[in-house]
């Protein structure tokens, strides 16, 4: 037979070569009638082929001694055991925390006069972090509580002159001028009273906000000031909480209906080498227009080694079967009728090799679900596949 094959190779490969030596202006017609010559030999190359491999199984059966002169190609066999098979998707995602706080000042803001925490310290909630100038706050503070005493004093001398005009009008002493005018004058200053009594509180408040507390427990992360800077805001202290962590990632929108929450997901990170287990607590609703994508979050439990901004993949959970048929990956196979996979198969006293035509599922890893075409306990042929034919005997080393 390869005595054969090799006559009809050589043949094409003459006819290739003629092709390639025709002149310009008649290498049109020369191509196509090289490639009639070519498709012609092949057909018999192939029609060769099947009557080879006919003889060669007549030959077997009629003697089953032939089987070691046939030189039988040494394979390795896996059986079919059902198992669980599961689909993932593979994506990379972040460590991130659901508590960061970027201090602000609750005012306008000012000067640092004294900083109370540097970078990588740890904080308290409610904890004074930073004192701003407050010699204006204090001015005003001082002004307002004096006008609210000068106030006090002039309505006691107010109420003091109602009650004396008012016992002279009930002497029959005075005008009902004077009594209507000295109650005005309580009334006025009680309004005024009041008002004062509000600024002495907003100037009090003013005062507080040059004191900037932390409003969560945590890390100081940045500390972006100096004493004698302006404070102004977001940028310039920011305190990390790593006890609530979550997960996040960019998932494709072509698995907008596999994943949802609820979805079960696992969260390797190699800097530490840890795998976890975690649920999809969040899923976008919302396509991001530039990467056609939806974001998805997953709380995961504290760990002292996980830290905001770690690198994660993440593995999301879309499709898992008990007792599927799977293959290796690798031994899957393509023919004019489809996919296939090699088996062996015990005729006699000899192992075949036999084409199993199969339908494909999902794949992930080096496993292919196999939905039809095989069942458990059929041998696949796992190493030495490739350059197999349809009825070659076959020795084994079962896995």
């Amino acid at each position: 037979m390869q005595k054969i094959l090799a006559i009809v190779t050589l043949a094409a490969t003459v006819g290739l070569a003629s092709c390639g030596s025709s002149s310009a202006d008649q290498k049109g017609g020369a191509v196509a009638e090289k490639n009639k010559q070519l498709a012609e030999l092949k057909k018999q190359r192939d029609e060769l082929s099947t009557k080879i491999t006919g003889l060669e199984q007549e030959i077997l059966k009629l003697d089953p001694n032939a089987a070691k002169a046939a030189n039988a190609k040494l394979v390795t066999l896996g059986a079919i055991a059902p198992e669980t098979f599961t689909h993932y998707i593979d994506l990379q995602g972040k460590v991130e925390s659901e508590n960061i706080s970027y201090i602000t000042p609750r005012g306008q803001g000012g000067q640092v006069k004294a900083l109370l925490i540097k970078r990588g310290d740890v904080v308290a909630k409610g904890q004074l972090i930073l004192k701003l100038d407050d010699a204006l706050q204090r001015q005003a503070l001082i002004a307002a509580e004096q006008g609210l005493e000068t106030l006090k004093t002039q309505l006691s001398f107010a109420k003091t002159l109602y009650q004396k005009q008012k016992n002279l009008w009930d002497q029959n002493i005075g005008t009902e001028v004077q009594l209507i005018t000295a109650k005005n004058n309580v009334e006025t200053l009680e309004t005024q009273l009041k008002s004062a009594q509000e600024q002495v509180k907003l100037s009090k408040e003013q005062l507080s906000f040059t004191s900037v507390y932390s409003d969560v427990s945590g890390v100081a992360e940045e500390v972006n000031i100096r004493v004698g800077e302006i404070f102004a805001g977001p940028g310039q202290i920011r305190i990390v909480n790593t006890s609530n962590l979550k997960v996040t990632a960019e998932v494709p929108e072509n698995y907008l209906e596999r994943v949802k929450n609820g979805s079960k997901l696992k969260v390797t990170l190699p800097d530490i080498n840890k795998t976890i287990d975690a649920t999809i607590s969040v899923a976008g609703k919302i396509i991001n227009p530039i990467n056609r994508s939806f974001f998805i979050e997953a709380r995961i439990q504290n760990d002292k080694d996980f830290r905001p901004n770690q690198v994660a993949l993440v593995k999301i959970q879309d499709y898992t079967i008990n007792n599927a048929i799977t293959v290796p990956v690798n031994t899957l196979q393509s023919d004019e009728k489809g996919k296939y996979v090699m088996v062996a198969v015990k005729e006699g006293d000899k192992l075949i090799a036999r084409k199993k035509q199969v339908t494909a599922g999902e794949f992930y890893g080096d496993k292919m679900e196999i939905k039809s075409g095989l069942q458990a306990g059929d041998q696949v042929i796992t190493e030495g596949y490739q350059s197999l034919y349809e009825g070659q005997v076959i020795t084994t080393s079962s896995k």
